[in-house]
Order: C-alpha cells, then structure tokens, then sequence
C-alpha cells in the first residue's frame, strides 16, 4: 500500500518511557556497561511541530534558553538525517516540553527519535525504520527504543530490542526535587555490575529488580523520599538512573487517588503504560 505523506505543521507526539527493570550483566571492553531491560512507552509526551524551512536551514522555533541550539538533540537529529541521505531540506522545529529533564524518562531521546521519523516521511526519504534505529544510536543509547515504538525488552547498552507485551496499567509518576548523573551511578564502585541474566518469563514473573536503585537511593535523599512516599500506595520503583520514581496501578480510580495527595506534595504525573507508541498510532492514521 502507498503511504501518503502527511503534512506540515502538525503536532507529533514524542512519548515518555519507564525502565520497567534494569539489570546490569558486565561490561564491554569499551567500558559501556551491558543490561538487560524493558522499556514501556507511557502516554505522557512532549509534543514537536514542523515547518518547512528555506535554504537548507535547521532551526527552533523557540530555543532552550542555556542550550546552544546546534546541540539540542531534535537539531542533531535533523542534521543527522540530512547528512546522512543527502537531503537538502530545511526545518523550523516547535517543540512543546511536558517531560521533566533529568528524570530517566527519555525526554530528549523521544524528542530526536519523533524528529527522525517523522522528517524522515515529511522529507520522503523512505528509510526502513531498523536503518532510522541505528541513526538514532548515534545520538543516545535511548533513542533507538523510541524509533522502534513498542514496548520492548532490551539488551547490550539497551539497543538490542524485542517486542514484549505486558499490561497496559496506569502508573504514577514522581520527579524529585533532583537531577541525577548517570555517568556518576555508573563509575560508582558499589553499583552490581554482574547479575545474573534473566528471560522475559522471570521478569513477567515480577523479577522487577533494578540494580541501580540502591546507589541511587544513597546518594540523592529526595529520590529516597519520593520511594517512601509513592511506597504507600503501591511498590515503588525507579526508573533507569532516575530521578523518577513510578508505581503501577490496577485501575484508574486508585492511580487518581495516589496522584491527587502526593500532588500535594511533589511535582506528581498520571499516565497509562501502553503496548504502542502514540507516534506510531500516529503514522498508521497517516496512511491509505
């Protein structure tokens, strides 16, 4: 079937993610560290417009203030793909930022996966979304899940991916009052560098373990208090490096319950896990 190419200036969904589990199972020689994880899209998004710019030009429509523009991750993205095809198109990029930075829920990897493909149909360059993938990996070791657009189980620095499917529960959200270095967990001598490996059955089986919860939790105090207070309502956990922390519901009313008093209190997200990226959702309306 033809795809027919959608049009400017609509609003494309860049989707955040949680780090269900995160185990880390050795190192390469390179030093990068080896995981086994499962990444689940979740319906709390940033939100990019593109419009069609003359001359070749990159650009935001409304730059980061602090963050030279040729480093935001949507410029690389965009720059990227144009050196790599060739492709002599230019783009005004508009960027609405719901994701919090800081939080290990993949704000700017979405970001540069949702301007690959999305400039990749709008430029009508036709690149097979595994190709996108690997372009992507150029720019973090996230990016790929997001281009991908499925919950996944991921290995290798968590670009080895495969489709999973699990519940899509609601979950609540915390992002503490903190900005955590994931280069620092990572060269921190007591973080557990050689787990066991485990199959997509035990983690179904709620092998949910996360090896970088208990340095993280030692060395950032609001991260440990976010834990005890989501703990109340159900079991917390984090995701990635964090900051954030998220529990999963069984219902509804219950996730509204847990939001509606630690809103009181922290800076709190209501979502719903999903199987499907919104930015697929999206592609699939766009076709005949």
């Amino acid at each position: 079937m033809q795809e027919q190419v959608v049009g400017w200036g609509e609003k494309w969904p860049a989707p955040a993610k949680l780090n269900l589990m995160l185990r880390i199972t050795g190192r390469r020689p390179d030093g990068y560290h080896l995981l086994q994880t499962v990444f689940q899209i979740i319906d709390l998004c940033d939100w990019i417009t593109f419009y069609p710019a003359e001359n070749g030009r990159v650009y935001l429509r409304h730059p980061i203030p602090g963050v030279p523009e040729h480093e935001d991750l949507t410029v690389r993205a965009a720059n990227l793909l144009r050196q790599y095809t060739g492709c002599a198109s230019g783009v005004c990029i508009d960027v609405e930022k719901n994701l919090p930075m800081g939080g290990g829920l993949g704000g700017g990897s979405s970001d540069a996966a949702t301007t690959l493909v999305v400039l990749n149909r709008l430029w009508n360059l036709h690149l097979p979304l595994e190709e996108l993938m690997e372009l992507g990996l150029q720019l973090g070791a996230d990016v790929p899940v997001f281009v991908y657009g499925y919950t996944a189980w991921g290995e290798g620095v968590g670009e080895e991916l495969k489709p999973i499917t699990i519940p899509e529960q609601w979950v609540v959200v915390i992002k503490p009052d903190c900005h955590v270095n994931t280069k620092q967990i990572f060269l921190t001598e007591e973080l557990t560098r050689d787990s066991k490996p485990i199959t997509m059955r035990d983690f179904i089986a709620g092998d949910w373990r996360n090896d970088c919860l208990p340095v993280v939790s030692k060395l950032y105090k609001p991260v440990s208090n976010a834990l005890d207070a989501l703990s109340q309502y159900a079991e917390a956990r984090l995701t990635g490096t964090g900051a954030c922390v998220f529990a999963q519901f069984d219902s509804e009313e219950s996730a509204r319950e847990a939001f509606s008093v630690l809103s009181q209190s922290w800076l709190v997200y209501l979502a719903r896990g999903l199987n499907v990226s919104p930015l697929h959702e999206k592609l699939r309306q766009g076709s005949v």
